[in-house]
């Protein structure tokens, strides 16, 4: 019987990764095994060292025909769940392309990127312009069955945030909080159906050649444009503080991919609210005692300029 394959997982990641808990180091522990059998299993060589994020290892990859791909390993959560599904949906458009999937530990087979090249690497506007318009176009896609939705997700924070804001010690931070819950509650019933990317910044968009740049790891949801766009507000924050006045840097990126996505501000401000709450909570249950400052930033910008 022939010796598994397995694949070397970096160290660094390893460690990270398994920082989190005893199911993620659990899945850590089998992910060499994991990797090589989906080797086996799709007929693919290894092409060069793995890179890896947060929560996922990329292996460049080459098919049994030559043709370069990428092999992403993840641990099967809520939020990768339906990622097959959306990359499906949006069929390469904007995106990168999936060319095999395997449902029961979501693992997938990419379309190869360009890694090195990341929007990240592109300055300011130009790429704030690239990035609005992949988010358009990604969002202009109706959402397949088979979703989280963004109303259940918002009625499910709404019901944490009178148990998490005591927990902030600043009074006028407790108060932020309310009012962007309040402007989630005013929009949670008449959530769009719209596929969201949800983690549509400038590190997740990749040089490709099919197309300029192709955006990459969605985690997506059923839902309103709007709540698509603050971690663009919020990437790159040392450019928005060195122009001096980072009220107004913000304003002018939300106006910019509020015009590029045809969204009425009023409501894109009102899911921004809702993705700075998101956030909020979290914080508030990771142990923090006050909100992230440029998330305060931005919402108190977007606070002061009501549409």
């Amino acid at each position: 019987m022939p010796e598994p394959i397995c694949i070397d997982v970096p160290e660094a990641f390893a460690a990270s990764y398994g920082a989190h808990g005893a199911e993620e180091r659990a899945w850590i522990a089998g992910l060499p095994r994991l990797g090589g059998e989906f080797l086996a299993r799709w007929d693919l060589r290894p092409d060069g060292p793995a890179a890896y994020g947060m929560a996922s290892l990329v292996l460049p990859v080459l098919r049994a025909d030559g043709t370069p791909a990428a092999l992403k390993l993840q641990q099967l959560r809520e939020e990768t769940a339906g990622a097959a599904i959306a990359l499906r949906a949006w069929n390469g458009n904007g995106i990168v392309r999936l060319l095999d999937h395997d449902a029961d530990s979501a693992t997938q087979l990419l379309e190869r990127l360009d890694a090195g090249r990341p929007l990240s690497s592109v300055a300011g506007d130009t790429a704030l312009q690239v990035l609005a318009e992949l988010m358009a176009r990604l969002t202009s896609v109706p959402a397949p069955e088979g979703l989280r939705r963004l109303s259940d997700i918002a009625s499910a924070m709404l019901d944490q945030v009178e148990r998490a804001v005591p927990a902030l010690r600043d009074p006028a931070e407790q108060r932020l909080v309310r009012i962007c819950a309040a402007a989630v509650a005013e929009l949670v019933g008449e959530s769009r159906a719209c596929l969201l990317h949800w983690d549509l910044h400038y590190d997740n968009v990749l040089a490709g050649e099919r197309e300029p740049w192709l955006a990459i790891d969605p985690e997506p949801l059923s839902g309103d444009p709007g709540f698509e766009l603050l971690p663009a507000l919020d990437n790159r924050w040392d450019e928005v503080e060195a122009t001096g006045d980072p009220a107004r840097a913000v304003l002018r990126r939300f106006d910019l991919l509020a015009e590029v996505l045809d969204l009425d501000r009023k409501r894109a401000t009102g899911w921004t609210f809702g993705r700075v709450l998101q956030n909020a909570l979290w914080d508030i249950e990771d142990g923090r005692m006050e909100l992230d400052p440029v998330q305060v930033a931005i919402a108190t910008a977007l606070l002061r300029h009501r549409w």
